[in-house]
């Protein structure tokens, strides 16, 4: 008996470490890509009205792409999670390495840049269904603990990408993807699904015991109304979702202008995204633990509050100190969402809507960006820093509004 726990135990911290190395790989890439795109294109003579259309149009592709790519890999063909995977972390090095030789053509970087900040965004909700698959399959993966270190490596770039970038000019980003990306295709290749399959039993028992949800005469919600029907509560909880990560895209899509009004510089920009991604890893790596004590629905509504509190608090800020103690409402906010979101697709949702609910999360969040891009831009041009972050304010206090009324309203169904 001790020898089968002692295996179990190695197999677990096996397989969590080689999906952590996956998602550090794709943080990693995401910082230099997502949180620092602003920095990329400014640096390559882009205004902030055109910085703000390019992510506009990248973020629409992305919102359209993920529930398209979900409902075909829910249908379980050639098309799987990890393949979908290896493809997108191929055309963000092919792109890394066409913009090393496109310095300030700006017809060509628009278009590479848009495809790789898209596609990046398009694959993340694929590597959650990722992690659930081969959990069902008998993959012992810790959740929580590989997305926290996923966040983990997202700081740790954040710390040196400022200095790096100082020292070096904004190409140092692309040199990174590159070498981040190679590492990531072979992580990606070599992780394959274990032989062993435990979904067998629990689709047996589902059926003994009259379970829906493991019957086979279900079928995918493949249209959004059907959807819709299917899962109310959270169907409505998305408009909110959109809300929060119009504050959230445009605090990051703009935080270097945000701190050099503030006195700051690229560094700073590295220190204040360290902090906020360092800090969720406690929360992500503990998430277990707090769903036993808070639902998934109730942690979906505090990260929307701490969403609030943490862009309110830029609109009186004075100096970088605001900045770093804005930075740090992460922990309840960012840290808390995705991992929450997470937990609470997987109960709620048959195993064949499992990889659309994760990808309807992501189109939200991306969504939110399109309309953070497109506003937040012009106003920063017109009107400067402060009426955006008012703007951004406003709509998150209505996502709140809407989030406590879908989650606390309307009706939800669970997995048993």
């Amino acid at each position: 008996m001790d020898n089968e726990k002692t295996s179990a135990k190695s197999a677990s911290i096996l397989w969590t470490i080689r999906y952590t190395l996956i998602n550090a790989t794709y943080f990693s890439a995401f910082c230099t890509i997502h949180a620092c795109a602003a920095v990329f294109l400014l640096g390559n003579g882009f205004t902030n009205t055109e910085v703000g259309v390019l992510l506009a149009l990248a973020n629409i592709v992305s919102a359209i792409a993920q529930p398209v790519i979900a409902g075909i890999i829910d249908k379980q063909g050639a098309l799987t999670n990890r393949r979908f995977i290896l493809f997108s972390v191929l055309v963000i090095l092919a792109g890394s390495v066409i913009l090393l030789f496109s310095e300030n053509n700006k017809l060509l970087i628009f278009p590479i840049f848009a495809l790789i900040y898209m596609i990046q965004f398009a694959y993340q909700p694929v590597m959650t269904a990722l992690c659930f698959e081969y959990q069902k399959a008998g993959a012992p993966i810790v959740y929580g603990i590989a997305r926290g270190l996923g966040s983990a490596s997202f700081a740790v770039t954040s710390a040196f990408i400022g200095g790096l970038i100082e020292e070096n000019g904004i190409k140092i980003l692309l040199y990174i993807n590159i070498v981040v990306m190679v590492l990531s295709a072979i992580l990606i290749f070599t992780f394959r699904k274990p032989a062993k399959k435990v979904a067998d039993k629990d689709t047996s028992d589902a059926k003994s015991t009259g379970d829906p949800e493991g019957s086979e005469k279900e079928t995918p919600n493949s249209s959004f109304p059907a959807f819709i029907k299917a899962y109310p509560a959270f169907s409505l909880f998305l408009v909110g979702v959109i809300c929060f990560f119009f504050a959230h895209n445009m605090i990051n899509d703009f935080m270097i202008q945000i701190i050099r009004n503030l006195g700051g510089a690229e560094k700073e920009l590295g220190y204040a995204n360290f902090l906020q991604a360092i800090l969720e890893l406690p929360v992500m790596a503990m998430i277990g633990l707090i769903l036993k004590k808070l639902s998934s629905k109730k942690l979906l509504l505090i990260s929307g509050v701490a969403f609030l509190v943490k862009i309110m608090i830029l609109i009186f800020a004075t100096n970088m100190g605001h900045m770093y103690l804005s930075q740090s409402c992460q922990l309840f906010a960012y840290a808390v969402f995705i991992p929450a979101a997470a937990y609470y697709v997987s109960k709620t949702m048959a195993d064949h809507d499992q990889v659309k609910g994760q990808a309807f999360v992501t189109s939200a969040i991306t969504i939110g960006g399109v309309f953070s891009n497109l506003i937040s831009g012009v106003i920063l041009d017109n009107l400067g820093i402060r009426p955006m972050l008012i703007t951004g304010t406003v709509v998150c206090a209505i996502g709140v509004v809407i989030g406590f009324y879908a989650m606390l309203k309307l009706p939800a169904r669970e997995k048993k």
